[in-house]
């Protein structure tokens, strides 16, 4: 320990005074190492004004080991810094209490040291454990000096691979769930710095044994949603260089990409009792095309993969299928080629098509793909190729197969119009995911731009999902990350997937009761509604004649199973707002559920001239019909649906019939038509106009068509019944009322000025008194076309109070699934 009597010099200049003066040093006993503690009397107090070295005798005398620069040796020990022997490391600045160092040479990266010297925990009203302040402290500190080195490096050359160790000195006595919950709250603060995990090291509860025993908790994170929690042993090996595929990953990374094996290694968390995962358990079995064309299992390393294209079939096992939820999966991969195409890649995905047909099982695609593989060995061949590819899609979508597709970056060319062959059409039943930074171009920016096309300022702007993809419905879903992506394909299968032999979705397990009834729901002011509950909504007290607007989405809620999340389709759609596509559970069932929405809704963009200011409630405009016909027929044969209706027809503005509402509107009525397997339609408030014809139960006997009580079921609505077509009923009524009929006597015998003034009181008294025989028609059509008078002549199946809403659609699903089994 040395006391400097002056203010320190540089560490560098110090380590090579000292290294001189050991030069000189002749020791009566072989030294193997000596640490050297430097202290100034112009110094402060802390760690950071001690300056420390360590020497190792060495061939040419004592040399300093860098790795040890600044710290005591016991410090070091306790950092385990023999673990980083084999990496070149640089020590950078960083906070009092976190040891910060940059690996250099090709295998660059971070790797932050700390200890956590106090465990005490905060704890929430029931006693769980909920926070862990010095820790989290800790852990922020290391944070901020990753993220501070980070802001020196262009963001696409910034370090990937990065690590943080943390060292405990008390013991960590939670329990899994607790320290689950602070993993997940503390997750978000690591979004954006590359880390590749955080591993936690001290005396740790084992869950498995319930004793605590030195264990390292291993917490690596490949997305927002793809947390993966793992109790192991402690390492007895020094930290290895990156591998080769290592490497190729962490330039995908610095390009904002996902390597196809990082996907599957999140998909696939193993059984393992120590593992926990935001995912279920999986597996992965990799095919590959042998001599004769044919996939075959293939063992190989992670990266040897010998095309653009990586297949396999891809199991999830969830409470609900145990036996698992096979897919064939397809996973581009932009390390090689950015995921071009050609012979062999085609030919891969053709053979995937034809297993998942055979299987009868989905297809899963991962889509990154440049477009067709351009170089001097091969052209207009891969074309043909891409074309093969496309007809077998098509083949495969009008058997009614589903491809769900998740764009997990840039696709050009071929893969956006494969895209939309498999998701976009009517016939079509997947789902299309669109990840942060993901765009579907026919041609690239650079390449628009150079033969003089219009293009944007980047991809994104050409066909990402914010302005392009998501307004115009050709992408159902964004995602936050790939990992997101999953989850959401994974909640798609939950109310979509058919077991190979089975007819439908399997009934999930819900303890929200069958009779519950609805009308206790909240409601709430939501926009221009004003309900407190749902029952008010369906009160003819607080709601007489179904014209006060409420929010449908919370009717929607209240009808499906509380203890399970919904999933809307679709919910970007630009000018579709009208109409709301849920996948959601009603009584453990699967349904697409569908609602129309039921209060004016602002309209974004330009509007024209010839259009509606604001999108009416209950009314179906052009895109909110295309959402409707696509939702069923991507349900037909599948899952049931159960459509909520306040629909009093379609808009017939010139807009909406220049934006094709009849070609639309057809294809509501032929989806219904189409319809294979149970569907009901509850007439909530009102049900008008031409949505009675594409709804009608004679064009599918499956359709069963019930209305709550107190709603209004007619050829047109009687506000404009009596405005139209009993107008000259109205006029009548009108001239024959006795204070019409008054003033015109008066007028008759009038004379001068005074009937001047008599027929002014004549012109106001008649407007008074046609509005008035305006709502006195319309209540007598009204009256005479009533719900009941459509249940007398064989509209309407059954007339039910709001009470039994949510028991009756229960009973109506398994009805129909019933009698769908029965007819096979």
């Amino acid at each position: 320990y040395v006391l400097h009597r002056d203010a320190l010099e540089s560490p560098d200049k110090t380590s090579e005074g000292l290294r001189r003066m050991l030069a000189t040093f002749e020791p009566s006993r072989p030294v193997r190492r000596v640490i050297v503690s430097v202290t100034g009397s112009e110094t402060g107090l802390g760690a950071n004004e001690l300056q420390a070295f360590t020497f190792r005798m060495g061939e040419d005398g004592f040399q300093e080991e860098l790795i040890y620069r600044g710290m005591h040796s016991m410090l070091s020990k306790r950092l385990l810094l023999w673990r980083l022997k084999d990496l070149n490391t640089e020590r950078v600045d960083s906070a009092e209490d976190v040891i910060l160092y940059r690996v250099t040479g090709k295998d660059e990266r971070l790797i932050c040291l700390a200890e956590v010297r106090d465990l005490t925990p905060g704890r929430d009203a029931a006693g769980r454990a909920v926070a862990l302040p010095s820790l989290e402290r800790t852990l922020s500190k290391c944070l901020v000096a990753i993220r501070r080195e980070q802001s020196t490096r262009p963001s696409g050359k910034r370090f990937q691979w990065n690590r943080v160790h943390l060292f405990l000195w008390p013991p960590l006595d939670l329990s899994q769930d607790e320290i689950n919950g602070i993993i997940h709250k503390l997750a978000p603060e690591t979004t954006g710095l590359g880390l590749e995990r955080i591993v936690v090291q001290g005396t740790i509860r084992n869950p498995a044994s319930g004793k605590l025993e030195e264990k390292l908790l291993d917490v690596s994170n490949r997305g927002r949603s793809g947390l993966r929690i793992r109790l192991r042993d402690l390492p007895t090996y020094p930290m290895r260089p990156r591998s080769a595929y290592e490497q190729n990953v962490v330039r995908l990374r610095q390009r904002g990409l996902m390597h196809p094996y990082e996907i599957i290694g999140m998909l696939t968390p193993g059984e393992d009792s120590d593992v926990q995962s935001d995912f279920p358990r999986g597996e992965f079995r990799e095919l590959d095309l042998d001599e004769s064309n044919q996939l075959v299992p293939v063992e190989r390393p992670p990266g040897n993969n010998s095309a653009n294209i990586i297949v396999g079939l891809l199991t999830s096992f969830t409470d609900k299928y145990p036996e698992g939820m096979t897919r064939v999966a397809l996973l581009g991969d932009p390390s090689r080629g950015m995921g071009s195409l050609a012979e062999a890649e085609c030919r891969r995905i053709i053979a995937g098509l034809d297993l998942a047909e055979q299987m009868q099982v989905p297809l899963e695609w991962y889509a990154v793909s440049a477009g067709a593989k351009i170089s001097m060995e091969t052209g207009t061949e891969n074309m043909d190729w891409i074309s093969a590819v496309l007809r077998r899609l098509i083949e495969f979508t009008q058997a009614g197969l589903e491809v769900n597709v998740l764009v997990c970056g840039i696709n050009v060319g071929a893969q956006p119009y494969w895209n939309a062959e498999a998701t976009m059409l009517m016939h079509t039943k997947g789902i299309l995911i669109m990840c942060p930074g993901s765009a579907m171009v026919l041609t690239g920016k650079q390449a628009l731009d150079y033969s003089g096309g219009v293009s944007a300022e980047d991809n994104a702007g050409i066909g990402g999902y914010d302005r392009i993809m998501g307004p115009n419905g050709e992408a159902q879903y964004a995602a936050r990350d790939i990992a997101d992506g999953c989850q959401i394909l994974l909640r798609h299968y939950d109310h979509s997937y058919v077991m190979p032999g089975e007819r439908f979705p399997r009934r999930a397990a819900t303890k929200d009761p069958i009779d519950r009834d609805v009308c206790d729901s909240p409601h709430g002011h939501v926009g221009a509604s004003t309900f407190a509950t749902v029952g008010e909504v369906f009160d003819p007290k607080t709601n007489p004649g179904r014209k006060r607007p409420f929010d449908i989405r919370k009717v929607m809620r209240s009808a499906s199973d509380q203890d399970h999340d919904v999933l809307e389709r679709w919910y970007g759609m630009r000018d579709a707002e009208t109409s709301v596509v849920w996948d959601a559970h009603v009584g453990g069932f699967p349904v697409c559920m569908i609602g129309l929405e039921s209060q004016p809704l602002s309209r974004l963009g330009f509007v024209p001239a010839d259009g509606p200011t604001s999108w009416t409630a209950g009314t179906l405009f052009p895109m909110s019909s295309k959402k409707v016909a696509r939702a069923i027929n991507a349900a037909s044969s599948n899952r049931p649906v159960v459509v909520l209706a306040n629909l009093s027809g379609f808009d017939g503005s010139p807009e909406s019939l220049r934006k094709i509402q009849l070609e639309y509107g057809a294809e509501i009525g032929r989806a219904v038509v189409n319809f294979k397997g149970p569907m009901v339609f509850l007439v909530i408030s009102r049900y008008h106009g031409g949505a009675f014809v594409v709804f009608s139960s004679k064009l599918n006997p499956s359709l069963e068509v019930s209305a709550l009580e107190h709603t209004y079921a007619s050829v047109i609505g009687g506000a404009p019944a009596a405005a139209v077509v009993f107008a000259g009923s109205v006029r009548k009524r009108t001239l024959a009322d006795e204070r019409m009929m008054t003033l015109q006597q008066e007028l008759d015998r009038a004379v001068g000025v005074e009937r001047v003034a008599l027929r002014g009181r004549l012109s106001k008294m008649k407007k008074v008194v046609h509005s008035e025989k305006l709502r006195e028609v319309a209540e007598e059509f009204d009256g005479v076309h009533s719900v009941h008078r459509a249940l007398e002549v064989g509209s309407v199946h059954r007339i039910i109070p709001a009470s039994t809403l949510r028991p009756y659609l229960v009973d109506a699903i398994e009805r129909g699934i019933q009698r769908s089994q029965s007819e096979g």
